[in-house]
């Protein structure tokens, strides 16, 4: 076994991960049509997937939640998007849904929770793959929208639902003046997060930690321009839920490879990175993949491929009980793969080095 099949057999947890962003391409074409939905003229469907930073891919992800209209669409799509999951040898996925982008046009809350809960209920049982949900609001938004969102999670919540985010275009739209939106909901019993850092400042990661009081940072890269913070960050453990795909489209860090990447740099840092896929097929990739390139090009040997595993089960939103127990088993199997990994020949995992 060579190191590439190592990261592609590795138990995963996926922890960023959008359902708009997950749509596969073929499917999303059919809902357009199906739903009267006019897309711009295209030969080939990867020429809508073409974008050079965040608000441009912005552009085609609420194109393709236009698309989106009824419950058995949102069935479809989930089940979709957690069966991909399951392929790339993932165990549990805590992911991100936009319920604006679709109210925006006309979709109601419960039609979309009637199909995404049923099509979770439906993977759990097909692939044993575990998964819970996590509404995000739209910074662009604003808090008084932001506070009418929590108002209609908490009305409609569900053991599925197990916490909020904060996305969309972040650099003109700093977490501080979320606190309020981010107190209720821990208030009441809600898992935070928010993305920052991403095309943001390392102020919005701060921001986000000491003001939003959130329990992981997504994506978090500009962190690095901030030597203190970094420290900080070392020091309390946080977890960052990195996306390397799509840094090369949606951060100023462009070549995965360079030594001066951000995720890299975190690494060096000693910072908690766990690797995820974010919207995959818009940037055709997968899960399994993005271990991949964290191999193959951030250069993570197989030691720290094993961490940032197990770090997802720490930073994930499971139980005291079943993080214990999933720790203690994945080690088990982890090491059960190194061993192979140890046994090949030589030749077929060389070292990589930085």
């Amino acid at each position: 076994m060579d190191l590439t099949s190592f990261a592609r057999r590795l138990p995963k947890i996926e922890l960023h991960l959008h359902l708009e962003g997950a749509v596969r391409p073929s499917t999303f074409v059919e809902l357009a049509r199906k739903n009267g939905v006019e897309l711009p003229y295209f030969d080939e469907i990867g020429e809508l997937y073409r974008y050079d930073n965040l608000p441009d891919f912005l552009k085609i992800y609420d194109l393709v939640s236009r698309s989106i209209r009824d419950a058995d669409d949102f069935r479809r799509i989930t089940y979709e998007m957690l069966e991909s999951c399951a392929a790339s040898n993932a165990r549990h996925v805590e992911f991100f849904f936009s319920a604006h982008a679709h109210q925006a046009h006309g979709v109601d809350y419960l039609t979309m929770l009637d199909g995404i809960l049923a099509a979770m209920a439906d993977i759990e049982t097909d692939k044993g793959l575990t998964s819970r949900l996590i509404p995000a609001h739209s910074r662009e938004l604003g808090l008084k929208s932001g506070l009418e969102f929590l108002d209609m999670v908490l009305e409609h919540r569900s053991d599925a639902i197990i916490g909020i985010g904060l996305d969309y275009n972040e650099a003109p739209f700093p977490p501080a003046p979320f606190r309020p939106l981010f107190e209720r909901a821990k208030q009441a019993g809600l898992h935070v997060t928010a993305h920052a850092g991403e095309s943001g400042p390392a102020a919005n990661v701060r921001d986000s930690l000491e003001i939003l009081g959130v329990e992981r940072i997504d994506h978090g890269y500009h962190v690095v321009d901030d030597p203190a913070l970094v420290a900080q960050c070392r020091t309390a453990g946080t977890f960052f839920t990195c996306c390397p795909s799509t840094t090369e489209a949606t951060t100023i860090w462009r070549d995965l490879s360079a030594p001066d990447h951000a995720i890299r740099r975190m690494l060096d840092a000693g910072l908690n990175v766990t690797i995820h896929s974010d919207d995959p097929p818009m940037f055709g990739t997968d899960l399994a993949n993005e271990y991949v390139l964290a191999a193959e090009k951030l250069h993570m040997d197989a030691p720290m491929l094993k961490k940032c595993a197990l770090d997802s089960i720490r930073a994930s939103w499971l139980d005291a009980d079943t993080k214990r127990d999933w720790l203690g088993d994945w080690s088990k199997e982890i090491d059960g793969l190194m061993a192979e990994l140890d046994a090949a020949p030589a030749a077929s995992h060389p070292e990589f080095t930085s």
